[in-house]
């Protein structure tokens, strides 16, 4: 499974529990708040737990409960999570050479468990894939750690906030942390000229649509993005480099 004794052991756990640390208190809060919107939206204690155990996508859950609590048609929540969480599709793009050798119940619960964050920091410290045993034990120890610790997180800041949440009022503001840390993340993404683009034009048009209702200026952020994205894109474009590529020498 995702976690076996060989990945406790390897030193790579230990250094994606190590890069995840600094960006917990942002994910905690942002957690905190997603429980209690999500109980103070109307669900009960039970939906609310569920959804946090099952769904595990703070912004598909932040996308879905305006809506809920505005009573969209369920076809709406449903495009709206699905079009917020389009980006993990060019995600799981990147990591198929990555995780292909796995068997597939592996590699569902691997990206079930792969959140921006954790694809950001993976890739950063494995900028390619590698066919060596050893090497794809780093990986797997790395992922292990890392998502571990971040799905613990999530999952244990969320249940608080809805079990706290008479008693944590939404006027507190502390998902502003969390914003700021997915903001950080977008920003870690934006890695050439295109995707800058791509960053402003969501930017630009979520910001002119903010008065269409059921908040569907989200779904036309990310059509016009995506739309200028496809026009402007030509075939065998090079792809951006992550920022530490050039640290990869010490993967193993």
């Amino acid at each position: 499974m995702f976690l076996r004794p060989s990945h406790f052991r390897h030193p790579e756990f230990r250094r994606g529990v190590r890069d995840m640390l600094p960006v917990l208190p942002g994910f905690a809060a942002w957690g905190l708040m997603t429980g209690v919107a999500m109980v103070n939206s109307g669900m009960s204690g039970l939906e609310a737990t569920l959804m946090t155990v099952l769904v595990f996508a703070g912004s598909a859950q932040l996308a879905a409960i305006p809506l809920i609590v505005a009573g969209a048609p369920v076809w709406v929540i449903l495009a709206a999570a699905f079009c917020v969480n389009l980006r993990f599709v060019v995600f799981s793009a990147h990591l198929r050479d990555y995780l292909m050798h796995l068997p597939r119940l592996e590699r569902l619960l691997t990206g079930f468990l792969t959140t921006d964050l954790t694809y950001v920091l993976f890739v950063q410290r494995f900028p390619a894939p590698s066919d060596a045993a050893a090497q794809r034990l780093a990986q797997q120890a790395y992922l292990a750690g890392n998502c571990g610790l971040c799905w613990a997180n999530w999952v244990g800041s969320s249940l608080i906030g809805v079990a706290l949440a008479n008693f944590i009022p939404t006027s507190w503001g502390l998902g502003f942390a969390g914003v700021l840390a997915l903001l950080g993340i977008s920003c870690s993404l934006v890695t050439s000229r295109l995707r800058v683009l791509a960053a402003a034009v969501a930017g630009a048009a979520a910001v002119a649509a903010y008065a269409m209702p059921l908040k569907l200026n989200i779904l036309l952020a990310i059509a016009a993005a995506v739309a200028v994205c496809l026009l402007l894109e030509k075939p065998g474009m090079p792809q951006a480099v992550p920022p530490k590529a050039k640290e990869s020498g010490d993967a193993a």
